[in-house]
């Protein structure tokens, strides 16, 4: 077989005299197979080279291997021509290139800059797409230390599928220029590119979320029960006008409930039943629950629609907590057009939020909301992460992270999971 290895080997390493220290970065690269990195780190540790900095990737069986060590100046010579045998025989290519200490030395001190996680979502991803981010990070003078695909991989005919998903998360480095002026170029790109984009401070928190909470209406299920309702009275056309300006948030919540509940009145509660039996679930529910729970998150509804609904929910998926409106029924078993209790509006959302962190013990940090309505806001901008999800444009443009492409499972997504991980059949 005939052999491509390409190698250089430089003469001038730079040497500290009095440590007698080399720093060599090492390159490998080729079609990867069992044992590459076993054989060459075997070698490695026969002359005690100390590991500064490894990373390794993997895509289409092609490998790219980078090592940092340093070692003594006086075995240096041998740990390369080692390394460049073993790479013939393996068939890869190899690469040694000297690190001078003090350029080390300014790259560990660089380590305490801002870490920033940037997630790109959607049915599909394009080069176009990725080129846009990717130009804003730079001009930002932030840099990409990692890029990772979360999805699975995909197949040639992902475009022509229905309810594809494409998501790579990268891992940034640096303060923006302008963050906010960041926050809205991804803003702008998502909107003309038909993608999501967020972009999170990689901190502790981000990494143990603990708590998530979801908005019911619209969010969990693909309707508005409280028009669903309607529609069985015969006043459909009238809540509904209502139901959609306290969305966009151009009327008082409470005042816009109470009018909707008070057409209610007269309807069998029976009809609650076969509502809650035939509610349209968002896509990637099912999923995004058995996914969560698995991974020891405590889950939440809280929603400005009825407890007969979350109750129903929570029944099916599992979720650990439910607050909600109740309806006020008669002796007869029709509603009275009251409600009992109070409402649960934006404001109710976000103590709610707090009161259920306390009582689980989980730092506002740790806590997720999602949800689509003006009444939503509140919420999200208590959590941790709030995420506006197929949301009102009001709502969109309020909220620093939203999902408009893909099923609600696509939270799973922003919070790091990978496809990988999270397979249905484990």
């Amino acid at each position: 077989m005939k052999n491509n290895i390409s190698y250089h080997i430089p003469r001038n390493i730079i040497t500290d005299m009095n440590k007698d220290l080399e720093l060599i970065l090492i390159n490998i690269s080729g079609q990867d197979h069992p044992g590459v990195t076993s054989a060459l780190s075997e070698i490695l540790a026969r002359y005690d080279a100390g590991i500064l900095d490894i990373g390794q990737a993997d895509i289409h069986h092609t490998l790219s291997l980078g090592i940092l060590i340093k070692t003594r100046a006086s075995v240096s010579g041998n740990i390369m021509k080692e390394l460049l045998f073993k790479a013939t025989e393996l068939n890869v290519n190899i690469r040694f290139t000297p690190i001078a200490i003090k350029e080390y030395e300014e790259w560990v001190n660089r380590q305490g800059k801002n870490r920033w996680i940037i997630t790109l979502l959607g049915r599909r991803l394009t080069a176009r797409q990725i080129a846009n981010v990717t130009r804003e990070i730079s001009e930002q003078g932030l840099n990409i230390d990692g890029i990772q695909r979360l999805t699975g991989r995909m197949p040639l005919d992902n475009d022509e599928l229905p309810r594809s998903k494409s998501c790579v998360e990268m891992s940034v480095r640096g303060t923006p220029a302008d963050y906010q002026k960041m926050q809205a170029r991804f803003m702008q790109l998502s909107a003309e590119g038909d993608f999501d984009i967020s972009l999170q401070e990689d901190t502790l928190y981000r990494r143990c979320r603990r708590l998530i909470c979801f908005d019911m209406d619209s969010t969990l299920i693909e309707t508005e029960v409280i028009d669903e309702l309607a529609i069985r009275a015969g006043v459909g056309d009238k809540v509904k006008a209502i139901t959609e300006r306290a969305m966009r948030g151009e009327i008082d919540f409470c005042e816009s409930f109470t009018e909707r509940v008070a057409l209610l009145k007269g309807l069998d509660e029976s009809v609650m039943r076969d509502i809650a039996e035939n509610l349209p679930i968002t896509e990637g529910v099912d999923r995004m629950m058995r996914v969560l729970k698995r991974a020891g998150y405590k889950t939440a509804i809280l929603s400005g629609g009825f407890t007969y609904f979350g109750n129903y929910l929570k029944q099916r998926f599992g979720f650990d907590y439910v607050y909600a409106n109740e309806l006020e029924i008669d002796d007869d078993g029709k509603l009275t057009g009251r409600y009992v209790g109070d409402i649960v509006d934006g404001k109710r959302k976000a103590e709610l939020l707090r009161l259920i962190a306390q009582v689980e013990n989980v730092n506002i940090a740790q806590t997720i909301a999602v949800g689509d309505g003006a009444n939503d806001l509140p919420m999200l901008a208590t959590a941790g992460l709030g995420i506006a999800f197929h949301a009102k444009p009001k709502v969109k443009a309020t909220a620093e992270q939203s999902i408009s492409t893909i099923g609600l499972d696509g939270v799973l997504y922003f919070l790091g999971f990978k496809d990988s991980f999270i397979t249905d059949n484990k």
